[in-house]
């Protein structure tokens, strides 16, 4: 069933309809695993820029109902059970898909991307109702830019990746479907009784803790000032910061260490007499963690924990990027096993229906003074697979404002496929202003690189 909705918007007609799955969907509940339980409410956005000839919104639509079929949580609401905690109700309520005009006059090539908040908040839609929500907004030189909100609670990036290829596949029609998505809610469930584990469980309460125990979020002044920015950087950079980084130590691990490092530059730019505490987190990953043999791999849901270090800043400064990579590495691989994550599950089904948090967002051990930034790879964006029938995007990026302190970053590969990355940043702006102070491998992102 589709329903419609008019509405003006700045002179511009704007249509809303709900696409439902091309199916019936058999309404069901569909618990949110403990996993997904140690998400807050928080919606994540991504967006598509499309040159001409662009993909139509009626397109976009039939697939996307094709799609629902197979991705049907998506299509559903988030709704309280009986203990107060979020799960899926697996409605087929549809997907909310707004059309929106920029106007006979405007070209998609004047979009100042890079300045995430001038332009981009307006092209991702705000969801107003369900799981998921759709925008595609056309421009007069006949670009068009494609986003989408979801909530995380429901599902991670890796989740929402495997659901654009999906998209994107039955767009182009003509070729075999993607692997289907796997809702096995039993490959992340709790053993009984959990086996006694000290060592993962001091892990545990080091990157975790109850809700309730967790110091109080920062006030709505200081998340209010946060930036947004989408950089690029160089893949000669990207290869020089890997190689300064030492030995053995991978690109990601080499930009976060330079990320740290630069935290700890923002926090001296304060002019504060004493040394200020830096927590740096990284998003890990699960899938393969639990199920080395590949049996997560279509699994779709939130697979993921938050290690992080806290080191204070003047010791940073004084650090080598080698010493500062070698101690992202000793961290993030702490926790990157299965044992890790099954005592994570676990520790979670002991605390239930009390809500937990992870520490980094709040500065770690640092505390709440801390100067905190969490890195999420999104290296497996599917840049190079989002073509819905008429060519791969220009450009394409993740959209993340949280309303935490913590800053956040997320690099991925640029559209071009030249080994660059475009990086988005939602961070303070003392941490901005460092990150673009000269020499830096965070560039601009001029409307020459993404459009040609």
């Amino acid at each position: 069933m589709v329903k419609e909705a008019n509405h003006e918007n700045g002179g511009h007609e704007v249509i809303t309809v709900t696409v439902a799955p091309a199916l019936p969907v058999q309404e069901h509940r569909l618990p949110l695993s403990n996993l997904d339980l140690l998400l807050p409410p928080l919606e994540v956005s991504v967006f598509f820029c499309y040159a001409h000839p662009a993909p139509t919104a009626a397109a976009l639509k039939e697939a996307l109902a094709k799609t629902l079929v197979a991705y049907y949580p998506l299509a559903g609401e988030v709704v309280a059970n009986a203990d107060g905690e979020p799960e899926l109700l697996c409605s087929g309520r549809g997907v909310d898909f707004t059309e929106a005009s920029a106007g006979a006059a405007t070209d998609m090539r004047e979009l100042r991307l890079g300045a995430v908040d001038e332009r981009v908040e307006k092209l991702v839609p705000a969801k107003k109702a369900g799981v998921m929500a759709v925008q595609v907004t056309k421009f007069g030189c006949g670009g068009v830019v494609v986003g989408c909100t979801f909530d995380h609670r429901v599902c991670d990036a890796y989740s929402f990746n495997m659901f654009l290829v999906a998209w994107a596949a039955a767009a182009r029609g003509g070729c075999a479907p993607p692997a289907a998505p796997c809702f096995r809610r039993s490959l992340v469930a709790p053993r009984d009784p959990p086996p006694r584990a000290p060592s993962t469980q001091a892990l545990i309460d080091r990157l975790f803790s109850p809700r309730s125990a967790a110091p109080p979020p920062p006030p709505a002044a200081v998340t209010a000032c946060a930036v947004n920015r989408i950089y690029r950087i160089a893949a000669a950079d990207i290869a020089a910061l890997k190689a300064s980084a030492g030995p053995g130590r991978t690109s990601l691990e080499a930009f976060t260490a330079h990320l740290w490092q630069l935290c700890a530059r923002a926090a001296a730019a304060e002019a504060s007499p004493r040394q200020r505490a830096c927590c740096m987190g990284v998003v890990v990953d699960g899938r393969r963690r639990m199920c080395p043999d590949g049996a997560m791999a279509a699994y779709f849901g939130n697979v993921l924990t938050i290690p992080y270090g806290v080191i204070g800043s003047e010791d940073l400064h004084r650090m080598a990027l080698a010493e500062v990579a070698d101690d992202v590495h000793r961290w993030v691989a702490e926790a990157a096993t299965g044992d890790h994550f099954r005592g994570l599950v676990d520790w979670v089904e002991a605390l239930r229906p009390k809500p937990a948090a992870a520490r980094a967002y709040l500065g770690g051990t640092g505390g709440s003074e801390a100067m905190a930034c969490i890195v999420s790879s999104g290296m497996s964006f599917p840049v190079g697979k989002a073509d819905f029938g008429t060519g791969l995007p220009a450009f394409a990026s993740y959209h993340f404002p949280w309303p935490a302190g913590a800053g956040y970053v997320m690099p991925m590969p640029s559209a071009r496929g030249d080994g660059d990355w475009v990086v988005y940043v939602h961070v303070a702006p003392e941490m901005a202003k460092v990150m673009e102070e000269e020499p830096t491998v965070f560039k601009a992102l001029d409307n020459s690189y993404v459009f040609g």
